[in-house]
């Protein structure tokens, strides 16, 4: 059944009441019919069984006939700290490691970032570009949540935000000795963050703080990985290996 999200406050307890722009695609793109079955989120890990019962091109109207715990959501809450990269290369990021199960991104302006941050208003426009990628990646995998793009951060403040998290691992092409796989199976975290460098990698510096911040620097294999690849095999790993 197709998936969508409705906001908490227009949730009650046996019906749901769906706006704005899916209620538009509910009525005019899939044309639906009163009496079909539907499955709305609320953002926060619930899942409703719903029935249509009055459709309108601004809103539509749904009945529940169950509420249970949405069951796509992994074991493990992973924030992906991204080093802002070059041209539209963070939607791609964003939609896969969505689908993947990532939670949270945050874009990280690192040493070696080529990627400019434009002013204000552009900067603006493109984290809610970001945050529709998201919301679009979430709703086609059927996520128990919308996972939010946060405004770009330095280095150093990502590593600040990682005092949230249980855990943190940094990708470094450099550490030849403690591999993912290794890392998940002495390890096993409520919360980790994940950093991966942009095209030009992490500085020796960034290494260092890192590590003294108690972030793990970890290798994903022979091969150095693009900026691109290089979040969604880490996200994939972590996922798969923490539940």
């Amino acid at each position: 059944m197709p998936k969508y999200f409705a906001q908490k406050k227009n949730i009650t307890d046996n019906q749901v009441l769906l706006t704005g722009d899916e209620a538009y695609h509910l009525a005019v793109t899939m044309r639906a019919q009163n009496g079909e079955k539907i499955i709305v989120c609320d953002g926060e890990n619930t899942d409703y069984d719903c029935v249509l019962t009055d459709i309108a091109k601004d809103r539509v109207c749904a009945e529940i006939t169950e509420k249970r715990k949405s069951d796509s959501e992994p074991d493990t809450y992973v924030v992906l700290f991204q080093g802002l990269p070059k041209a539209d290369k963070m939607e791609l990021i964003i939609q896969k490691c969505v689908e993947i199960g990532v939670s949270e991104i945050v874009p990280v302006i690192t040493k070696r970032t080529v990627a400019k941050i434009e002013d204000e208003k552009k900067a603006s426009k493109k984290l809610e570009r970001w945050n529709k990628i998201s919301e679009a990646a979430a709703k086609q995998s059927g996520r128990g949540i919308i996972p939010k793009i946060k405004e770009p951060v330095s280095f150093k403040a990502a590593v600040e935000k990682t005092k949230d998290l249980e855990s943190a691992i940094i990708p470094y092409e450099n550490e030849h000795e403690t591999d993912l796989k290794k890392y998940t199976a002495e390890n096993k975290p409520k919360s980790i963050g994940v950093f991966i460098g942009p095209e030009g990698g992490f500085d020796e510096n960034e290494i260092s703080l890192a590590v003294q911040n108690h972030i793990t620097p970890v290798t994903l294999g022979r091969r150095i990985l693009r900026t691109e690849t290089a979040g969604m095999i880490a996200s994939a790993i972590l996922v798969y290996e923490l539940g």
